[in-house]
């Protein structure tokens, strides 16, 4: 294990173009604000945690104007996109109000949350906890209920999206 302070004298640069060298596939997290609102975000950073109990990860940057509604929030939902909803990604990647113009979402029956439309599969979740963790904030959600499709999911790679590719 390197020592703390060799680790700060890692080029944030090439650490970025490093870390693209792992696929990862793309979400939109989403929320209600206290007033109701619909709250979404794109995030690459989610991740299966543990099956018992049921549990996910991501994490969002401290410098997140939607970090206080998230740390608020009791519950979110995770929404992994499918290769057809790169755009998706891109508008709720934006800073714009219009993330959820036109509707592309509808209200999960239970929560209330807001669940994408045609997602290659969605999480309800509680948050069970959050940790700061350098520049970010790590959440953790316990899964309450969760949806699948057969659509392929869209992937992120070398800073692009991507499709999966045939089967080795």
């Amino acid at each position: 294990m390197s020592d703390p302070a060799t680790a700060s004298r890692v080029d944030p640069h090439r650490l970025r173009h490093a870390l693209g060298r792992f696929a990862t596939g793309v979400t939109i997290v989403t929320t209600l604000g206290p007033d109701g609102k619909p709250l979404g975000l794109t995030v690459n950073s989610f991740n299966s945690l543990s099956l018992d109990p049921p549990l996910v990860l991501w994490s969002l940057r401290h410098s997140s104007g939607s970090l206080g509604v998230f740390r608020a929030a009791p519950r979110f939902a995770v929404n992994v996109l499918t290769e057809g909803q790169a755009e998706l990604s891109r508008q709720f990647a934006s800073r714009g109000e219009h993330r959820f113009d036109p509707p592309c979402w509808q209200r999960d029956g239970d929560s209330g949350l807001p669940l994408l439309a045609g997602a290659a599969a969605s999480f309800v979740c509680e948050t069970a906890a959050r940790h700061e963790a350098g520049d970010h904030e790590l959440f953790i959600g316990r899964v309450l209920s969760l949806a699948e499709s057969h659509e392929p999911p869209l992937l992120f790679y070398g800073g692009r999206y991507r499709r999966l590719g045939p089967l080795l």
